[in-house]
């Protein structure tokens, strides 16, 4: 089973995608990572010399190129389900897991995160909850199309794989 985590920056999609996969004895996988080593370079560097346009193209085709293990857990960027048909081919292709949390606690992640978010330089307080607020109200269509909606809130491997066996 391929089980894809999608979710806003900061809500934790590579470290419960990573947690969940070795509790499932699932191979780990993040589009991140794999875009960051085709394209050469980071996804801030991407971004801003070939801007976001070709970064959504190569973001896609990435999702739809890559040969994934029978098992896998992969993690996305936070906006990949939001653009072309990529929720469709992640919920074709295999299960989709929504880790929602408030504009706030991502505020407060976000604010504290060791590695800084391109998109997110100079925000902080207030500023950043209504910046993060405002994304989420045009991304949670798209979000809230997942096969599963989990809490970020109190979250744990095992609360993950009780979700994922109950349906």
């Amino acid at each position: 089973m391929k089980l894809f985590f999608i979710g806003f920056m900061g809500c934790g999609k590579t470290t419960w995608g990573r947690k969940l996969a070795a509790h499932l004895g699932y191979e780990f996988m993040d589009l991140d990572h794999i875009l960051e080593a085709k394209a050469g370079m980071s996804i801030a560097e991407y971004f801003s010399t070939h801007g976001e346009d070709a970064f959504r193209k190569l973001e896609s085709s990435i999702l739809k190129e890559t040969d994934y293990p029978e098992n896998a857990v992969i993690s996305t960027g936070g906006g990949l389900p939001c653009f072309f048909d990529n929720m469709e081919w992640m919920n074709a292709h295999g299960q989709t897991i929504y880790i929602q949390l408030s504009p706030k606690t991502l505020g407060d992640r976000l604010e504290h995160a060791k590695t800084p978010r391109p998109v997110l330089q100079g925000k902080k307080g207030e500023e950043l909850v209504a910046f993060i607020a405002d994304k989420l109200a045009e991304r949670e269509s798209f979000y809230n199309q997942a096969t599963y909606t989990i809490s970020g809130i109190d979250l744990s491997v095992e609360k993950i794989a009780e979700v994922i066996k109950a349906s």
